[in-house]
């Protein structure tokens, strides 16, 4: 049985796209500099990718770099502004059930390709962050997913043959094989992926996955 369990957070944990999406486009018209309409589609073919190359996608009509940056952290501060504001249950259906039980056998960690803070936000909103051993993301590591899961194992002694990677696209697969792990592919969630070890349709299958040992 694998023991300590790290999962991506958009299309795994939760899905905040059409909040998302509302921030970005606040931002968008506010700053006037790109004529890029954020939609949720839009959004969950891009998330999962690193921030710098999710804003080189959606705003490639703003030539200067530092105009570039300054409208992907207003929209990340309208993102942040709006989740806190929600009320509403982003999570996938059974998520903190799970989380909950798999605590109880398991360390749970999470890694994203995510800005600094959306992680915390994520775990403060869905009343989780008492589960949730460590996190690292890509607003600290500057790295890629694979390096960046990489790095929380190795703060955390984590040896390969205990962890697994629980995430819904193919960089997340590819991820999980860059530091050693194996992947469970969340098949709910917004992409496809290949060289799954296991996959799931709900949520709530992934305690009968990790505790029977399938992986």
């Amino acid at each position: 049985m694998r023991t300590c369990l790290i999962f991506d957070v958009d299309g795994t944990l939760w899905d905040s796209t059409p909040i998302v999406a509302e921030g970005w486009n606040r931002a968008i018209a506010e700053t006037g500099c790109s004529s890029a309409v954020v939609t949720p589609a839009v959004l969950r073919r891009e998330f999962g990718q690193p921030m710098d190359v999710i804003a080189d996608h959606l705003f490639g009509d703003v030539t200067d770099e530092k105009a570039r940056q300054a409208l992907l952290e207003k929209c990340c501060l309208y993102e942040h502004q709006l989740l806190e504001e929600n009320e509403s249950d982003l999570s996938y259906p059974g998520m903190r059930e799970t989380m909950e039980k798999l605590a109880a056998d398991c360390r749970l960690f999470i890694v994203s390709n995510c800005q600094r803070g959306y992680i915390e936000l994520v775990t403060k909103k869905n009343h989780m962050t008492h589960l949730i051993a460590d996190f690292e993301c890509f607003g600290n590591t500057g790295t890629c997913k694979g390096e960046t899961i990489r790095t929380l194992m190795e703060r955390n002694g984590i040896s390969c043959e205990e962890a697994v990677y629980i995430g819904d696209t193919a960089g997340d697969s590819e991820a999980a094989a860059m530091a050693g792990i194996p992947f469970i592919f969340a098949a709910y969630g917004f992409g496809r992926a290949e060289g799954a070890a296991a996959s799931i349709l709900t949520v709530s299958e992934l305690e009968r996955v990790i505790k029977e040992g399938e992986i």
